[in-house]
């Protein structure tokens, strides 16, 4: 599956590459192995939005939409419709409801969204908005699987080639150039403020809000102390940056999201009574954190945090979680207020809030 166009500063084009290592491997399997083009669709679908979210002052995660609507969506029309296969496997660590293999497989009943047996390698995030219609076609080979040993299956078989390829990063399809000068061939770039959120005084300027998001630390010239972003604004390109990686303008444990997916249904608890207690995350790599639901009138969430996140970030996913299930998820709109808001000292622990100052 072809999704970009592009060949990197070295010359070398890594869509190719993979699509070589791919052929390989269903050469040694003795499978038929078919190249299918998604550019315009990525495009259109994809990338298109991503452009839109940065000038709009968002952090868009493309991951999320690449699978709902390209790998779940476009490719397994491709596959159950030209191919005329019965379901497709993934390699992402996240398991079914209806088994690894379909083999519980229901008609007429929803499937839902499992953590995997490794916990540390847990891809139910990036898989929080697959249409149903896809997870109920879907195998997931490696829910039961460690990476440790999925890699020694693939020693024992023969697969060095592609064991020793580095794990797969960052962007897809930024390849090894630097985020600031791929993201300027698409957004021109607009001088902006850096502007002190304590102090109101200006304390350099940057080439556009795109290159940053919340919690980035900013390179500012002639200046002793480290500034993070804590607030941009699209309108007037000024960025509110923060002394300290651990400032209260960066730390909050409130936000508003859009219109929730929800994998199978929504909660039964939530659609009748409005509120649901559950688990949620907004990067990957974080441990699940307690929270409230509270769905409004117009059926958004507002999401109370049991305990403050740092630079939670407008245009990235609240994923939420019960048990060992991924309900789904919706985009961050907004944020706040903030601890430096509302009286911090009041609200965090001395001793959370010298850890906090202390880890800026």
């Amino acid at each position: 599956m072809r999704n970009w166009d592009d060949i990197d500063e070295t010359g070398v084009c890594a869509a190719d590459q993979e699509c070589d290592d791919a052929k390989w491997v269903c050469d040694k399997l003795n499978i038929p192995f078919y190249q299918v083009n998604f550019v315009k669709d990525y495009w259109n679908d994809v990338f298109s939005e991503l452009i839109n979210d940065y000038e709009s002052g968002f952090t868009p995660n493309p991951d999320i939409l690449c699978n709902r609507d390209i790998k779940f969506n476009k490719f397994l029309f491709y596959a159950m419709n030209t191919l005329k296969v019965g379901a497709v496997a993934t390699g992402h660590y996240a398991r079914s409801s209806f088994g690894n293999y379909l083999e519980h497989f229901s008609p007429g009943k929803n499937a839902k969204l499992l953590r995997p047996e490794d916990s540390t390698k847990d891809q139910t995030f990036f898989l929080s908005q697959i249409p149903q219609a896809a997870l109920q076609r879907t195998l997931f080979p490696l829910a039961d699987l460690t990476k440790k040993e999925v890699k020694q299956i693939g020693a024992e078989n023969g697969f060095d080639r592609i064991l020793m390829k580095k794990e797969s990063t960052g962007i897809c399809f930024i390849g090894h150039r630097k985020f600031q000068s791929f993201i300027s061939e698409y957004i021109p770039d607009k001088e902006g403020r850096f502007i002190d959120i304590e102090t109101g005084k200006v304390v350099g300027k940057h080439t556009g809000i795109h290159h940053f998001t919340i919690g980035q630390r900013c390179k500012i010239g002639g200046l002793a102390i480290p500034y993070y972003v804590a607030k941009k604004n699209p309108e007037t390109q000024d960025i509110l940056v923060a002394s300290g990686g651990g400032h209260p303008s960066l730390i909050s444990n409130l936000m508003m999201t859009s219109k929730p997916y929800w994998i199978d249904q929504e909660p039964q608890y939530l659609k009748e009574n409005g509120i649901l207690n559950c688990f949620f995350r907004f990067q990957h790599i974080y441990d699940l954190d307690p929270c409230t639901i509270i769905k409004t009138s117009s059926g958004k969430l507002y999401v109370r945090l049991q305990k403050p996140e740092v630079a939670l970030t407008p245009g990235q996913y609240a994923v939420f979680y019960l048990g060992n299930e991924c309900l789904g998820s919706a985009r961050i709109e907004s944020t706040g207020p903030s601890l430096f808001t509302t009286n911090y000292e009041e609200l965090l622990p001395e001793p959370a809030l010298k850890e906090a100052r202390k880890s800026g």
